[in-house]
């Protein structure tokens, strides 16, 4: 089996340092880990589960989320929003270094794994995470966001399905990653008391809140990437 790796070196103010690896299939980008330990009762599928959850506790007695992030909310459990840390992350296609604070580091690898989790809601960014662009900013994910998104179309349309051009099908999805968000932070407050963990996940909803707005604004934030397409279009229309 071809595996894709990721691999983030966390090193903590007090000389701890751990390694968290992530592993794709390469053809599906499902997740590949392999659980013998008993699971804890928190990623149990019926707590807190998230009101649009499309899974049923007869045939997933556990939350593909939580199950997967129980290893980093594990170690990050005693880690504070705001303790400064420096951050190694080797991607296929790139190194990345960076000092940052915890929730920030948290953050990004907790979006990696929610993503190839397993999740009916987060598999639409399975994309996204096989080309991991760590630290993102705002406008860099909306506009990885809806190039996946609009790319997804181009091949629908290849299959003969309508395309959804006016990005509707993406807020869709973006507001139901909102309501996980808001599930699985109930989760984590229930397991802990330091704030690491649930801001790195605030941090994740911001985006999630930001992707819709920007929709209903006709994507302004990213136009004036797109200049020498626009003056095209207008010296072929004086043509005609």
């Amino acid at each position: 089996m071809e595996v894709i790796h990721f691999q983030y070196i966390f090193r903590f103010p007090d000389d701890r340092q751990e390694i968290f690896d992530v592993n794709l299939d390469a053809h599906t980008l499902d997740l590949l880990e392999y659980i013998s330990e008993e699971l804890p009762p928190w990623t149990s599928l019926d707590f807190h589960q998230c009101p649009n959850c499309q899974l049923s506790t007869q045939i997933h007695p556990y939350c593909p989320v939580a199950v997967h992030l129980r290893k980093l909310i594990a170690i990050c459990k005693n880690v504070l929003s705001y303790d400064t840390l420096h951050v190694d992350i080797i991607t296929p296609e790139r190194i990345t270094y960076r000092g940052t604070t915890a929730q920030k580091a948290i953050s990004s690898l907790m979006g990696l794994i929610m993503a190839t989790s397993g999740c009916p809601h987060t598999n639409y960014f399975k994309p996204m995470a096989r080309f991991h662009l760590p630290f993102a900013s705002a406008e860099e994910t909306i506009y990885r966001a809806t190039s996946m998104y609009l790319l997804a179309q181009y091949f629908l349309k290849k299959q003969g399905i309508e395309a959804d051009l006016e990005l509707e099908g993406l807020a869709g999805i973006y507001q139901n990653i909102q309501i996980i968000n808001k599930a699985m932070a109930e989760r984590l407050r229930a397991i802990t008391d330091k704030d690491s963990a649930i801001n790195a996940l605030v941090l994740l909803d911001i985006f999630a809140k930001t992707l819709p707005f920007a929709i209903e604004e006709s994507l302004e934030e990213v136009r004036y990437l797109f200049v020498p397409y626009l003056q095209q279009s207008d010296k072929n229309q004086q043509k005609e």
